[in-house]
């Protein structure tokens, strides 16, 4: 798919005529060209002719990665990448040489992993080529028979939700896309059934779908996503998890972006209303197709809290605005309008890394120790209103 996708586009320009007593600048002009075009993963996206320069430059960028990654691989051999562990028992230069290719690689991802690479060093890095060891070759395709014509709550939202699903994209919007993302989701509801299904599990799971090209290996990346790399009951009927990494990204937003964040408050914005889709949809619905690739391509190597630096990032990168804003409606504007045109991901990245400061998982992971029991607390009291009978005293 990625090969082909090189060639040139054919570019539709809608020009939207203005009646005006001036004659505009070229700047002016361009802006006011809307430009319809396809990214690297086939979906149609609107920006302005800067906007295609720009994915331009991208998939130049992505072409010169992908010669360092065949570079690396003829020198050092194949699955060089999975040689990084600087393990215990190696002494010497050869445990030095594994920490040094440890740290090539960090750099390495966080520059992207090209396209036509991504499945098998997904599949590599996150641990899900080990999961899917661990069972019968046949794992997959007996859940699918075993699960064949089962109705539940979770496969009725399922079939709700697979026409609401990048509508248009012209593989995922066909029959035979809503058929392997059926299964991929539906499979996986009967593998783990406390989780079953979520809404935006749907927008994850499409994506890996692109990306990994088989239904088998996405439902095996979904599973790692699931269970080992994102935080516990994220998409549980409750949400538990997600309502942590709420609380969590509000306290950071506090201590990286304290200006933002008072205005925020001042204005009653609970940045949940933007930062809720962020976390349970890993960016899919918000960024582009290739940005967000760039972010899960760091998530599946050093784990979830990259969500919070690129959320951040976002924040950082909108700051003298969002300090100006008066109203609810235009932090949210000024956001949405934000991450649907970041088609450099170089440019988010950069923020998110150089500019938000370093954050460990041990740090993310003291923070949500410290908001679960609030959290709880709170879930707890909200069933407690639901349950208790009409007109009783909360």
């Amino acid at each position: 798919m990625y090969g082909a996708q090189e060639s040139r586009r054919n570019i539709t320009f809608d020009h939207q005529s203005n009646v005006a007593n001036y004659r505009p600048s070229i700047y002016t002009r361009r802006a006011n060209i809307t430009v319809k075009f396809q990214d690297i993963y086939e979906f149609m996206v609107e920006g302005n002719v800067d906007d295609v320069n720009v994915l331009n430059e991208v998939r130049e960028r992505v072409r010169q990665q992908g010669r360092v990654w065949w570079a690396l691989e003829a020198s050092k051999g194949a699955n060089w990448y999975l040689k990084t562990q600087a393990s215990a028992t190696l002494k010497g230069s050869l445990r030095f040489s594994a920490m040094v290719n440890a740290v090539t690689l960090r750099r390495l991802i966080r520059k992207g992993i090209p396209p036509v690479w991504r499945p098998k060093v997904w599949l590599g890095l996150s641990g899900a080529e080990k999961k899917k060891s661990t069972v019968p070759d046949s794992y997959y395709s007996d859940l699918i028979k075993a699960t064949a014509g089962q109705v539940t709550a979770a496969t009725k939202q399922i079939d709700h939700d697979l026409p609401r699903t990048f509508p248009g994209h012209p593989w995922l919007d066909t029959p035979t896309g809503h058929a392997a993302l059926r299964r991929v989701l539906v499979v996986y509801s009967f593998r783990d059934s406390y989780v079953g299904y979520c809404q935006g599990l749907n927008y994850v799971a499409a994506l890996l779908l692109l990306v990994m090209k088989t239904e088998e290996d996405a439902f095996w990346m979904l599973a790692v996503l699931l269970e080992n790399v994102l935080v516990n009951d994220c998409y549980t009927y409750n949400l538990t998890g997600c309502h942590v990494e709420q609380r969590v990204f509000k306290d950071l937003l506090a201590k990286k972006l304290p200006r933002v964040a008072a205005h925020l408050e001042d204005l009653e914005f609970d940045v949940s209303l933007v930062a809720t889709e962020w976390f349970l949809c890993l960016f899919s619905k918000s960024l582009p197709s290739e940005t967000t690739m760039r972010v899960w391509d760091i998530l599946f190597d050093e784990g979830a809290k990259v969500l919070f630096n690129v959320a951040l990032a976002i924040f950082k990168m909108k700051e003298d605005e969002l300090l100006l804003t008066q109203h609810v409606g235009d932090v949210i504007y000024i956001l949405q309008k934000t991450t649907h045109h970041l088609f450099d991901p170089d440019e988010l990245l950069e923020v998110a890394f150089d500019k938000i400061g370093s954050m460990t998982t041990y740090t993310i992971s003291k923070e949500r120790k410290k908001m679960e029991p609030a959290v709880m607390a709170e879930l707890d009291e909200r069933l407690r209103r639901l349950n208790s009978p009409r007109g009783e005293a909360s």
